[in-house]
């Protein structure tokens, strides 16, 4: 047990070595319009690490750290985000920092429409049919000659529409499916992964065959997640049930990221789990962090990891925020955002300091009282920078229950909203809908809120024109894809184009891709 004294010190020893820090990747663009190209540029390698400490709130928590491999280091070899120079979307927003700029589109003028260019129907198997649920982002990559000609001459799965440009996606009907970005068409056959897929995929951004996935129901054994080599189109490596864990549910809909040479899966069962990356989707596992706060029972984590250098940042389901130093995978410290975090953490680095915006549901509460909380925290030591709170609540409509407050992942402006923060939200002040909030990420204030017509679980995507102004695609639960004019909220198209979007959309250009649970894959175009 650290002292107080010691906690001081420590604290002192993190800001001292965060004016020394140097900066990674410099020169490199967090908005990307795309790489096409058949080399990755390396960024110049950042090794300089957060500090190993404890902070009080720490205390909070009853936690062990399981080491498999004592024998290899668990410190992280570089620091740089490995997704900022990938070609393509290749997790869950697109990186460390979980915050969509990535490949951020790029439109002409003031757009007015969207417009489907094609939509794959994928097949439909047992209760939960086919397409694709929450999260179910999609990854888009373009893949270098070498790859290509690689696939070619190893993979007994590429279909005659084969081609650099490939959307991989998890689906609800227990495939992977492969796509050709361009038509739609199955670029690689099917393969089967013995349970529905919910989160979303991984493609590991060292191109090395490895593509990673979870499980989210068990309509099969073994459940859990999996590694899938490519070359073959095998899944060649499976985690199942764990019974170590602190809790029983083993599904993943968390998507994996890769930090320096390790993986890091977060589990429904309440455990983070560290792998070595040994390639052509084989995991060797590292370690693995299991917790619970102290009076409570096991809680299990849905969102998914944001990373800054060697600390990573996640939510749980009973409302916990946690920095865990990635590498000894010990936390750092523990903030209570009083109910379930199914939304993954947003991270921006403002003045060499990583800021996370976090919010809640509905779920846990009870009474006349309960609230939604959207706050905005220090990531080097979970203090509260602001927080916005509103009544909202859990309905229930026959057999089935739906949480009030934030799902989604909220999505950071820049251009002329680069003081602006954008996010969903359920059932707020009583109402039976969602509304469309832009909050001043300075200080919390509501800049706008627009009412949706029906839940939005799905996150909000960007568009920038050639003013640098920014457009938001979002749908939701009754299948609407809104277009909105960021700066003041007005909303410029509303089309019905599917029956359910709770899927995350990828984008790419002016063109964006998202499943539906009425077991279509669309591409649409914004104009």
């Amino acid at each position: 047990m650290r002292t107080i004294i010691s906690r001081i010190m420590a604290s002192a020893l993190a800001l001292a070595i965060l004016g020394l820090c140097i900066v990674s990747c410099k020169g490199l663009s967090s908005q990307k319009s795309g790489v096409d190209s058949d080399s990755v540029a390396l960024p110049r390698v950042d090794t300089v690490m957060l500090p190993d400490t404890a902070f009080a709130s720490v205390d909070d928590l009853n936690y062990e750290v399981e080491m498999l491999d004592s024998a290899t280091s668990g410190v992280l070899d570089n620091l740089i985000n490995p997704y900022d120079t990938v070609p393509g979307i290749f997790t869950f927003r697109g990186g460390h920092t979980r915050d969509a700029r990535t490949y951020s589109g790029k439109i002409k003028g003031v757009p007015t429409k969207i417009v489907q260019d094609w939509v794959f129907k994928t097949a439909a198997r047992g209760k939960w049919g086919g397409g694709s649920g929450w999260t179910g982002e999609p990854v888009y990559v373009k893949w270098p000659k070498a790859e290509v000609d690689k696939f070619r001459k190893t993979s007994p799965a590429l279909t005659a529409d084969f081609s650099d440009e490939e959307i991989i996606v998890g689906s609800l009907c227990e495939d992977m499916i492969f796509l050709n970005f361009a038509n739609g068409k199955p670029s690689r056959n099917s393969l089967q992964l013995g349970n529905p897929v919910k989160g979303s995929i991984s493609l590991d951004p060292a191109m090395n065959g490895s593509l990673y996935a979870g499980h989210a129901v068990p309509e099969h054994e073994p459940f859990g997640h999996i590694g899938i080599d490519l070359y073959k189109h095998e899944v060649v490596y499976q985690w199942g049930r764990d019974k170590k864990a602190k809790r029983a549910w083993g599904g993943y809909d968390s998507s994996p990221i890769v930090a320096g040479q390790f993986l890091f899966y977060p589990a429904e069962n309440g455990t983070l789990y560290k792998y070595e990356r040994l390639g052509n989707g084989q995991l060797k596992m590292h370690s693995a962090l299991r917790y619970v706060v102290k009076g409570d029972n096991g809680a299990g984590m849905e969102s998914s990891l944001a990373i800054y250098k060697n600390y990573g940042f996640i939510g749980d389901n009973h409302g916990d925020v946690l920095c865990i130093n990635l590498n000894t995978m010990k936390p750092v410290w523990h903030y209570d955002n009083h109910d379930d975090i199914d939304g993954t953490i947003v991270l921006e680095v403002e003045n060499g300091v990583p800021y996370l915006y976090c919010g809640c549901e509905v779920d846990l509460q009870s009474g006349a009282d309960t609230k939604t909380h959207f706050v905005k925290l220090n990531g080097l030591n979970g203090s509260l920078v602001w927080e916005w709170s509103c009544p909202s609540r859990r309905s229930y409509q026959g057999d089935k229950h739906f949480d009030g407050g934030l799902y989604c992942t909220p999505l950071l402006g820049d251009g002329n909203c680069k003081d602006m923060i954008f996010a969903s939200f359920n059932q707020l002040d009583g109402k039976n809908t969602s509304e469309f909030l832009a909050f001043d990420k300075r200080n919390g204030n509501v800049l706008y809120r627009k009412t949706l017509n029906f839940y939005a679980w799905s996150s909000p995507v960007g568009f920038y024109n050639e003013k640098n102004e920014l457009y938001i695609v979002i749908g939701n639960s009754s299948g609407h894809l809104y277009l909105i004019r960021a700066k003041d909220g007005e909303i410029l198209n509303d089309q019905v184009l599917s029956s359910n979007f709770e899927s995350s959309p990828i984008v790419k250009d002016n063109i964006l891709v998202v499943g539906s649970r009425d077991g279509g894959i669309y591409r649409f175009h914004v104009e």
